[in-house]
């Protein structure tokens, strides 16, 4: 009996066909009868599975998941089983770096008041505020693909990125970088800010309300990261109050946001729902980072492309 390989979501038989040469490939549905003993490797992962493939009896060696966030996955368990795991970090670089480029452009033209003011009927074209994109610093907080790729873009537009790690290493396509201790420091000269970090017990709630104290009245704030690592009411506080003139955020602490919450209401956000990551071709991406990993795993019993580290998170 073959080794199963359990998945959340379809994909194309010409991926199929290449995994079970190997592995019994499962789509998951509540219904449906799992020799769970013979899983092996998931791709994606749902809260259910964690009674049948996180005990001292498990054969699960290996998750993949989908997306770059692993924040809701049960890390400890997965570390305290030898369960190694991957993401799919990378897949959105170039669609993240799309959208806020998108965001960048239309604060900095001022479409976004011209929008507000169409709805109003309004013809006020000394009020819409422009600069030029290449005269922003823009602070991007997480130095990571999705960082490298749109650091690499706005240094195309003129732009000299600062960047915010870790450990303030330097990474290639930033004029410099600094450690997340220093982020209050620079965002204080910030005229964007643009958090892209994972989420960990150090990002929760990073971006409080002494961070929208340091900024600027002219600067802005953009999300494409995770919910939680803004406090929500602060920032609704810290725009209302205009310590910040704008913000974007992608992502929220509770999704759906409800339609009751004051967010809605705020003119000077602009929410999305959480489609910055929206990816055209997702599954070619997505499987050429299983693929390799499928190949080594097959030889080695290792991974080669996007391991977390389960301590870190990351």
């Amino acid at each position: 009996m073959k080794k199963i390989i359990l998945a959340t979501r379809e994909f194309r038989d010409t991926y199929v066909k290449q995994i079970e040469k190997d592995y019994q490939f499962l789509v998951y549905t509540k219904d449906q009868a799992i020799d769970w003993s013979q899983v092996e490797i998931t791709i994606g992962w749902k809260s259910e599975w964690k009674d049948y493939l996180l005990t001292e009896k498990t054969n699960l060696k290996w998750v993949q998941a989908i997306s770059a966030g692993v924040d809701t996955l049960p890390l400890k368990e997965f570390a305290k089983y030898n369960i190694r795991l991957s993401n799919g970090s990378g897949i959105h670089a170039e669609s993240i770096t799309d959208h806020l480029l998108a965001l960048l452009f239309m604060e900095n033209r001022g479409i976004f008041q011209a929008i507000q003011q169409q709805r109003k009927q309004q013809w006020s074209p000394n009020t819409i505020p422009y600069t030029k994109l290449s005269d922003q610093e823009i602070l991007i907080v997480g130095t990571g693909q999705i960082g490298q790729k749109l650091a690499q873009a706005l240094t195309f537009f003129g732009v000299s990125p600062i960047g915010i790690n870790t450990s303030g290493h330097d990474v290639t396509g930033f004029e410099k970088s600094f450690a997340l201790s220093d982020l209050h420091a620079c965002a204080k000269t910030a005229d964007c800010v643009i958090n892209i970090l994972p989420l960990t017990e150090e990002t929760t709630h990073l971006y409080d309300e002494d961070f929208f104290a340091q900024l600027k009245p002219s600067a802005s704030f953009y999300n494409v990261g995770r919910g939680p690592s803004v406090d929500t009411t602060a920032l609704a506080n810290a725009l209302e109050k205009k310590q910040l003139a704008f913000a974007a955020l992608d992502v929220f602490e509770e999704e759906p946001l409800p339609e009751d919450d004051p967010l809605w209401h705020i003119e000077n956000l602009l929410i999305t729902p959480h489609i910055s990551g929206h990816t055209p071709h997702f599954q070619k991406a997505f499987m050429a980072i299983f693929l390799a990993n499928f190949q080594q795993f097959l030889a080695k019993q290792e991974l080669v492309k996007n391991e977390i580290n389960l301590d870190k998170g990351y």
